[in-house]
């Protein structure tokens, strides 16, 4: 795995999140109440939505334009038959959010 610095976990709010631009597309940052951290593909694959401007609860994100639930451990949209967002490994170390770019670089390359 190749971890990228992406910053401070205080500079997400809890129950937020924030978009790191990347080569491959947005990726959005997400933190939970409790302070866990999640990684996926910034647009909901139902019609495009902005994920990273969606409600956050539990370990979940609620899409802001038609109310599609995802896991943020999965990135499986809850209750639906179809739905999935890629999700990446993420981590924080002494309060730095990591971002494993390792199925980056695989996107970038395909």
């Amino acid at each position: 795995m190749s971890w990228l610095d992406i910053g401070a976990l205080t500079e997400i709010p809890r129950e937020g999140a924030r978009v790191v631009k990347t080569v491959a597309g947005c990726i959005a940052v997400f933190r939970t109440a409790s302070d866990e951290v999640f990684a996926m593909n910034d647009r909901c694959p139902h019609k495009g939505g902005p994920l990273s401007e969606g409600i956050v609860h539990g370990t979940s994100v609620t899409c802001p334009l038609h109310a599609w639930v995802f896991s943020l451990e999965t990135g499986q949209a809850q209750g639906l038959d179809a739905g999935e967002v890629a999700t990446y490994a993420i981590r924080v170390e002494a309060g730095r959010i990591l971002l494993d770019t390792s199925r980056l670089a695989r996107q970038v390359a395909a």
